[in-house]
């Protein structure tokens, strides 16, 4: 699969770290690079644990600092299973210590444990919605600081009706909102979420564009864009899509959304897409990117 997209809009450690527990103290900006990583879709079938390490090891080879997850680790929780939903985590988990740096991840939709129609899941339960992903990655959002860079790893994936929504809760926001009030203004900052906050993909392809419930961007973007108004808003890393793309706003904060591990439809490519991920190399405040595809081609095509 070799369809890349990539837009330019001027305009408008697995860690489980709660707030900032797993940080280094703030300083100058310096010159490195991590790894943006997103929709793994991890399973036992279609050769998914297999492509997984591969890309792995290509990673390893890249001398990056960190990765940094964008959601869908697994392939589906949703729908409930216990026995399934926890030999998947316990898969990934595994899987990543192959990773010769630490990893940061992100929730996505698929992690969301029981909350469709017909799982049979009670929201009572222990692991229901974010419990599962609690019990064995730690916290759906978190910062940490490193090398001048104030990093930031929201939960943009609720539940409503049944369906997973795009949506920064109440609690996060309040979250958020304390976290910001510790970065000095001029601190670069990037964050990464699952579903994205600014996206071209229903524009491409208008007939995705969602009923109710939203679940393509995160439905109250806006007033979580406003409350980085008065600080340096540089890099939004997002997932969901499936497709790579490149959106800078106002000459000021990039919008790259990250292509899949497992390509597009999962682990079943077809032209749409393209197995890979991001290297984001930063020097100061500058942002330069490249999308590794990894050498892995489905056998499973649909």
């Amino acid at each position: 699969m070799r369809s890349k997209f990539k837009f330019f809009l001027t305009g408008l450690l697995f860690c489980s770290c709660a707030t900032s527990k797993y940080v280094d103290k703030e300083q100058a900006p310096a010159e490195f690079s991590f790894i943006f990583m997103t929709d793994i879709h991890i399973q036992p079938e279609l050769g998914a644990v297999t492509a997984f390490k591969k890309a792995i090891d290509t990673a390893n080879k890249l001398n990056a600092d960190f990765v940094l997850t964008g959601g869908d680790l697994v392939k589906d929780v949703l729908r409930g299973n216990p026995a399934r939903a926890d030999s998947l985590f316990q898969l990934y988990k595994q899987t990543i210590t192959g990773f010769k740096m630490p990893v940061y991840n992100v929730i996505g939709n698929h992690e969301l444990f029981g909350i469709y129609a017909g799982s049979n899941i009670s929201p009572k339960h222990p692991d229901y919605k974010y419990g599962m992903y609690k019990r064995y990655l730690g916290d759906t959002y978190y910062s940490f600081n490193h090398k001048g860079w104030h990093f930031i790893a929201l939960n943009s994936v609720d539940e409503k009706h049944q369906q997973y929504i795009g949506i920064i809760g109440e609690d996060q926001k309040a979250w958020l909102k304390k976290d910001l009030e510790g970065v000095d203004p001029k601190t670069p900052i990037a964050i990464a979420l699952h579903i994205p906050i600014i996206s071209v993909q229903h524009q491409i392809h208008p007939k995705t564009i969602p009923e109710a419930p939203n679940t393509l961007w995160v439905s109250n973007r806006n007033e979580i864009l406003d409350m980085f108004k008065e600080h340096n808003l540089k890099l939004v890393l997002q997932g969901h899509l499936h497709w790579v793309e490149d959106i800078t706003v106002s000459g000021k904060t990039r919008f790259i959304t990250g292509g899949a591990i497992a390509g597009r439809p999962s682990w079943k490519g077809t032209a749409t897409g393209e197995e890979g991920f991001m290297v984001i190399k930063i020097k100061n405040q500058e942002i330069s990117t490249e999308y590794i595809d990894y050498g892995w081609e489905t056998q499973f095509r649909d």
